[in-house]
């Protein structure tokens, strides 16, 4: 599968990782849930480190794209809730270390809450796979 980022005039240039418009051609879609910093276990991982967390629920999102046949080269949308918004820039740079340029258009929420208190991050993913 081949994405292309569009970046239309009149837009502002993206800040992080994301692309304000992404281009598909037709294919499979995959979504993947919001993810949270649990492992296989159920455990909270990370408690109180953005970064950490971050990190533990791309890896959980990568075992969903795999499990689909998919990977981050594949994604063109990620949504993010958050719930201090200015934890963004540390859970930005560990999403730099797993999306993929092209980079997928991407939403930002702060939430007052998630699942769990422990919990500072949730990501879900929209994929398409070349068939």
């Amino acid at each position: 599968m081949t994405k292309r980022a569009l970046d239309p005039d009149g837009l502002p240039s993206p800040v992080g990782p994301y692309s304000n418009v992404v281009a598909t051609p037709p294919g499979r879609m995959v979504f993947v849930a919001g993810q949270v910093a649990l492992d296989a276990n159920g455990e909270i991982v990370g408690a109180g480190d953005v970064a950490a967390q971050t990190r533990q629920v791309m890896e959980n999102m990568r075992i969903g794209l795999e499990a689909a046949g998919a990977t981050f080269a594949d994604v063109v949308r990620v949504v993010n809730y958050i719930t201090d918004v200015d934890l963004f820039g540390q859970m930005a740079a560990v999403r730099k270390e797993y999306l993929v340029e092209p980079y997928p258009a991407s939403t930002l929420v702060e939430v007052s809450a998630l699942m769990y208190p422990e919990l500072l991050i949730e990501i879900e993913a929209t994929a398409v796979v070349a068939e």
